[in-house]
């Protein structure tokens, strides 16, 4: 991995809430609800990952995408392996509060695990898609 300036790198901020907008927040019969990550400068969607309450209280408090892992059962934030980090810059819920945006600043090489930019690379009857 190529080494970061730290001059360059943009900064975690926490993002105020009221408790009444977090009230409005619905999860799941397993305590999840579905966040939707979205580029902030282009509006590419870049993937899709699960959060409970505590996941979206860490993310308010640090400026940092963070999930709950559904397979592996812990909290994870996004890039602290890959270092493809993701600086939350705003955090919206939907009509029904049954879904979660989250634009962000994407560094590094992308959201995708794969190496891409989005984890929405491929289409049915297509194939790959152009990176984006």
């Amino acid at each position: 991995m190529t080494p970061v300036d730290p001059a360059t790198v943009p900064a975690g901020s926490p993002l105020s809430v009221s408790a009444h907008e977090l009230a409005a927040v619905r999860y799941d019969s397993t305590g999840l609800v579905p966040a939707v990550v979205q580029d902030v400068a282009d509006g590419t969607v870049l993937m899709v990952g699960y959060m409970n309450s505590e996941a979206l209280a860490r993310t308010l408090r640090t400026g940092r995408s963070w999930f709950w892992s559904r397979s592996r059962q812990e909290y994870w934030c996004k890039g602290e392996t890959s270092g493809d980090r993701q600086w939350v810059r705003e955090v919206r819920y939907d009509c029904d509060g049954d879904a979660l945006l989250l634009l962000v600043e994407q560094q590094g090489r992308g959201a995708c695990h794969t190496g891409n930019r989005s984890c929405f690379y491929r289409s049915f009857g297509q194939g790959p898609v152009s990176p984006g």
